[in-house]
């Protein structure tokens, strides 16, 4: 694969209005095809382990795609001590990911970030200091990260992060439905949740690390997206196992088929342990070899990060000065 197929010009902003693919309207619970996936655990391992040892991009093309994975980052935090200041400076960050004395070298125009992600309580002062930026606001919901709260609350909980102006709504399923095969209860939750968000798209978070198996990460990949998902995340972030490329590999497998059977882009985002540039760039590769260049960007494509955009401006920086600068250079908030 050669990298130069991949544009360096990111656009300006990412919000959702420039979406042009008809939103996933789901089907009907196909129980066949959800019993009917399977994962050759032993193959997709081998596979996954071969990608960061044969990819390899350099110089101007690795930049390129430094640049697309910045579009592509929901900046994040998730913390207890969260506080609207350091959500504004959060924010202000996404507005500006990388300094503008790198991008006039690289003869890029202002980028933004894919979206900023916050919990509920903070969706006001993140929606305050991104008017005008087009950058939309993705809130955590439904318990994030257990997702154990009473389903009522749950869905309560999901219409007062959109009222607030929440965007984009992350969700988090119940992982006892698939560890348990119980598919149609699963079905029925994210349809409730869907319903739900409205006109803010859905990503469904399905905690991969708890799920038991690959086969398992398929099934409830499948039954999220005939619920209607806009997105389809590996992790909460807070699970001792998060985003993996053998997850990844058997999630995107699944996008592929439900696009080739229904005709509906759903979107995938990995979140959790992705911290430097070079995973950002595998990553990459494996959307555009397994599902190809349209979802490489920001409205199909998302990494769940905060430390990662901090990688890659030391990345580019290196690449336009030759040095490396300290880390504590680049804060994200």
């Amino acid at each position: 694969m050669s990298a130069s197929t991949l544009s360096a010009t990111a656009p300006a902003t990412n919000h959702l209005p420039q979406i042009t693919e008809p939103r996933n309207a789901g089907m009907p619970l196909d129980l066949n095809w959800v019993l009917g996936a399977q994962a050759n655990t032993s193959a997709i391992e081998r596979r996954a382990t071969s990608l960061p040892a044969r990819r390899s991009v350099k110089k101007a093309h690795q930049a390129a795609w430094l640049l697309r994975a910045v579009t592509c980052i929901d900046l994040t935090t998730l913390s207890g001590d969260d506080t609207a200041r350091r959500v504004g400076r959060l924010c202000a960050k996404a507005r500006q990911p990388i300094a503008a004395a790198t991008l006039d070298v690289l003869g890029m125009r202002p980028i933004t970030v894919g979206a900023v992600c916050v919990y509920h309580e903070m969706i006001t002062p993140a929606v305050t200091a991104l008017h005008g930026s087009g950058i939309p606001v993705a809130a955590v919901s439904t318990g994030f990260p257990a997702g154990l709260s009473p389903l009522p609350l749950r869905i309560a909980e999901i219409e007062q992060s959109v009222a607030a102006g929440a965007a984009e709504i992350d969700i988090v399923i119940s992982r006892r439905h698939v560890l348990e095969g119980n598919w149609q209860a699963l079905y029925d939750e994210m349809r409730a949740f869907r319903a739900a968000c409205g006109e803010a798209h859905v990503k469904a978070i399905l905690a991969t690390g708890e799920l038991g198996s690959l086969r398992n990460v398929a099934r409830a990949s499948l039954v999220c997206m005939m619920a209607g998902a806009d997105f389809i995340k590996t992790s909460t972030g807070k699970e001792s196992v998060n985003a993996t490329l053998p997850v990844t590999l058997v999630m995107v497998r699944a996008i592929r088929d439900y696009y080739d059977r229904t005709g509906y882009r759903v979107g995938y985002k990995p979140a959790g342990g992705i911290s430097k540039a070079k995973d950002a760039i595998t990553y990459l590769a494996l959307i555009k070899e397994e599902l190809g260049d349209r979802w490489l960007q920001p409205d199909l494509f998302r990494f769940g990060a905060s430390s990662l955009l901090n990688d890659i401006e030391r990345q580019l920086e290196h690449y336009v000065t030759g040095s490396y600068s300290a880390a504590y250079r680049h804060p994200t908030s």
